[in-house]
């Protein structure tokens, strides 16, 4: 998979500083609408179009973690330093601080603990069926 070592929440990122600081758009802007069956209209907002897009590469983040090895630990190492550089964007910088950012800087922080996780519960059991082999070839 040539996904590993690359953290996929630096895209969404790099989407927002692109909206934010490039084009200077907000993201509460609507981007189309959705017709309900209750006659109400859904608003989608860029900032809303973002955070899915961001909850889809959460669920791959989650997937590679399941992989063990050196990859997966630069993996894990490369998605804590997107989520510090976040957290620093989102507390120095004025464009930073909106709802649509906090709400990235909460994936990417379940990215890190639930990558974490995964991989400390993965080896874990691996570690346990390895035990179990070496018992019964005694």
């Amino acid at each position: 998979m040539y996904l590993i070592g690359f953290p996929l929440l630096l895209i969404p990122l790099a989407i927002y500083n692109i909206i934010a600081y490039l084009f200077g758009l907000g993201f509460s802007d609507t981007v189309f609408q959705i017709p309900m069956l209750s006659r109400a209209t859904l608003d989608v907002s860029t900032g809303d179009l973002l955070i899915i897009f961001s909850i889809f590469l959460l669920f791959l983040e989650i997937l590679k973690a399941t992989r063990i090895g050196t990859k997966s630990i630069v993996d894990h190492i490369l998605s804590f330093v997107v989520f510090i550089a976040m957290v620093g964007e989102f507390m120095i910088l004025q464009r930073a601080a909106t709802s649509t950012f906090l709400l990235l800087v909460v994936i990417a922080f379940v990215d890190v603990v639930g990558g974490f996780s995964v991989s400390i519960r993965t080896a874990q059991r691996d570690i346990g069926l390895d035990g179990i082999d070496r018992l019964s070839n005694n």
